[in-house]
């Protein structure tokens, strides 16, 4: 997953303030609570050739995300989907974008944002799904924290810092992602997207233990293979058990379901199981 890939490129529309503004308009202050102190959630959908798929999934998430953090989210899920709706609008009908409100607090401390100070934004930008080619990844040092010790169930900012050095570590050896571990040393996830392997036409992924986010792209895609009649295991994966699968692949928002093409020094195809997950996430978004 190459820098290009995820890079912010082309047109940006930001809601705020009740109003739409064209680019990255200047919205928080250094003082506030969200900006020095990370009360700040997140969420990203996709728009994809006029598709919005699992938008209601998304924006419900954004909303959980955010009293997970003590916020009080100002706008409804249904509000958040119709604005979405007009953010999509601005652009062409063929379009794909990446849509991302967010949520944060402008008052409190230490102690606890102030829910009632809670301000909601939203960007929508373009933002091509990237190609299919595969992306290597390593085994990284830094793992996910453990759900008492972190706001692992939430989509929050404050997670990520610890994903860029996952990231940077897996650059400074060459790699474009890592592999995490959870707290009791088992996989977790790439770095920033869910994480699948396939033996012998069997699909296991790492069970959901409250270190890492169950991802809404992830679970469409369990529910599309189990539909399609491929056996999908949720269950603890041993590091060891990647050098041995026939394929891993991930799936996440942004680039939905892309292909590992090496895990250290293992090299996998684009396998068939992905390339089956891909044609029935894109046929299921489409619909």
């Amino acid at each position: 997953m190459t820098k290009s890939q995820y890079g912010q490129t082309g047109m940006l529309w930001t809601w705020a303030n009740d109003k739409w503004y064209q680019g990255n308009p200047a919205v928080i202050g250094p003082n506030d609570q969200g900006f020095w102190l990370s009360a700040t959630v997140f969420d990203g959908a996709r728009a994809i050739a006029g598709s919005l798929p699992d938008l209601d999934l998304h924006c419900q998430r954004a909303v959980r995300s955010a009293e997970i953090l003590g916020l009080k989210a100002p706008v409804s899920v249904d509000q958040i989907m119709e604005l979405a709706r007009e953010g999509t609008a601005k652009f062409p009908s063929n379009a794909e974008l990446y849509i991302s409100p967010i949520f944060y607090a402008q008052t409190g401390f230490v102690v606890e944002p102030n829910p009632e100070s809670t301000r909601f934004l939203m960007v929508v930008q373009d933002a091509p799904l990237p190609e299919p080619a595969g992306f290597s990844a390593c085994l990284s040092k830094f793992r996910r924290p453990s759900k008492d010790s972190a706001p692992t169930e939430a989509k929050a900012s404050c997670l990520y810092p610890n994903v860029a050095r996952s990231v940077a570590e897996a650059k400074s050896k060459g790699f474009d992602t890592g592999v995490v571990l959870d707290p009791n040393g088992n996989v977790a996830e790439f770095s920033y997207a869910n994480l699948f392997m396939s033996r012998n036409n069997i699909v296991s992924t790492p069970s959901i233990n409250g270190t890492f986010l169950n991802g809404i792209t992830r679970q469409r895609v369990i529910q599309l293979l189990k539909d399609d009649g491929i056996t999908v295991e949720e269950r603890a994966i041993d590091i060891e058990e990647l050098i041995e699968a026939d394929e891993l692949f991930s799936t996440g928002n942004y680039a939905k379901v892309m292909p590992c093409i090496r895990f250290d020094d293992k090299v996998f195809s684009r396998g068939p199981i992905m390339k089956r997950a891909r044609e029935l996430y894109f046929k299921f978004s489409s619909g």
